[in-house]
């Protein structure tokens, strides 16, 4: 692997930017040269446009009231909870 190749783990931390099309050209050349080769990570910028899509379709009400609270209390402590 070259210097300039990303690797898997730089991908899944680039995945965002590359979907909000955020990413410098630079980076986005190099985060879909390493999509050409790597068919584990072509699946999971699939799933992870596949989570967006679905996600984006729930709304506040659509949710029973103990599940939103129970959601919104894991996304509160996030970070205690690994």
């Amino acid at each position: 692997m070259t210097e300039a190749e990303l690797t898997c783990q730089e991908l899944v931390e680039l995945v965002t930017e590359y979907l909000e099309d955020t990413l410098a050209a630079e980076q986005r050349s190099r985060f879909e040269a390493h999509l050409a080769e790597c068919g584990g990570c072509r699946n999971y910028l699939e799933q992870m446009r596949q989570s967006i899509n679905i996600t984006s379709r729930l709304t506040e009400d659509s949710l029973p009231a103990p599940m939103r609270d129970e959601l919104l209390a894991l996304f509160r402590n996030w970070k205690e909870n690994p």
